[in-house]
C-alpha cells in the first residue's frame, strides 16, 4: 500500500472515527469495481450488498423500537430511507467522493457511486467490527442519517404515487406514465436511465407536455429510474 492511499484511509478512519483493524477492508469498500480491475485489487461490491441488508435491518429494528408494529407502514417507511437515492443524498453531504479510488476517467460525484460506497462501508464496519450492528448504528446511521422526515419526504418511492394523484387531480382520470430505458454498463453493473416521458390517456393521447430534456439519474434498476423521473416531472409541472 502506498502512502497517498494509506494517507486517504487514514483521514477516512478520522473523518468516522472508527480504526478499522483490517485496513485492507475499508480499502476495499473505498473502491470502484473500474479502478479494482486495473489495480487486479478488490472492490466494493461485495460488501455493497452486506451493507445493503444490514442498513435494512437497522432501520426496522429503529421503526419498531419507536412503536411501529404495523408491518405494512414499517415496510413503506423503511423503503423510503433505504432508497439508492437517498444514500446518494447522504453521501454528498458527506462529501465522500474524496475518499473514493476510481479510475482517472471514471466520474464519481453526483453519481450512484456515492450510494454504493455508502452501503459498502456499513458494511465493512460490521464485519471488521465482528458483526456489531450498533457500532454500524452509532458512527454511521445516528451521526449522518439525522432528518429522518425530511429524507421520507423527499424519496422517490413516494413520487410516482405523489404524481399521479397530481395527475389525477388535474385531469380528473389516471393517466399512464411512459418512459424510454437507456441501459449503461455491463450486464453484471447495469445503470439505468429513464428518458422522453409522456403522460398519456387510455386512447395513448397525450394530455400534457413534459419537456424532452427531462431524464432521471443513472440507477440501479428500471423501477429506480421510474421513481426518480416521476418525481422531476412532479416538480417541473408544480414549477419547483
Amino acid at each position: 500500500m502506498d502512502k497517498v492511499t494509506a494517507d486517504i484511509l487514514e483521514q477516512f478512519q478520522d473523518f468516522i472515527n472508527y480504526r478499522f483493524n483490517k485496513s485492507e477492508m475499508l480499502l476495499q469498500a473505498l473502491t470502484t469495481p473500474q479502478f479494482a480491475n486495473e489495480k487486479r485489487i478488490l472492490h466494493y461490491q461485495i460488501l455493497e450488498t452486506l451493507g445493503d441488508v444490514v442498513i435494512k435491518l437497522i432501520f426496522s429494528l429503529k421503526l419498531y423500537n419507536k412503536g411501529e408494529v404495523n408491518p405494512g407502514r414499517l415496510t413503506i417507511t423503511k423503503a423510503h430511507l433505504e432508497d439508492n437515492q437517498t444514500f446518494q443524498k447522504v453521501a454528498t453531504e458527506m462529501e465522500l467522493w474524496k475518499y473514493i479510488f476510481s479510475s482517472n476517467k471514471q466520474r464519481v460525484k453526483d453519481t450512484s457511486i456515492l450510494a454504493d460506497v455508502f452501503e459498502a462501508i456499513c458494511g465493512a464496519i460490521f464485519i471488521d467490527s465482528g458483526k456489531n450492528l450498533q457500532v454500524v448504528e452509532k458512527l454511521i446511521i445516528d451521526r449522518f442519517i439525522t432528518d429522518w422526515e425530511s429524507l421520507i419526504k423527499e424519496s422517490p418511492h413516494l413520487s410516482k404515487n405523489q404524481l399521479l394523484e397530481y395527475l389525477q387531480n388535474k385531469f380528473k382520470m389516471i393517466p399512464t406514465i411512459k418512459c424510454d430505458f437507456e441501459k449503461l454498463g455491463p450486464d453484471n453493473d447495469a445503470r439505468w436511465i429513464a428518458k422522453n416521458p409522456k403522460i398519456i390517456d387510455k386512447d395513448h393521447k397525450e394530455l400534457i407536455m413534459v419537456p424532452n430534456h427531462l431524464k432521471s439519474d443513472k440507477s440501479k434498476s428500471k423501477q429506480d429510474a421510474e421513481k426518480n423521473i416521476s418525481l422531476k416531472i412532479l416538480k417541473h409541472l408544480q414549477g419547483k
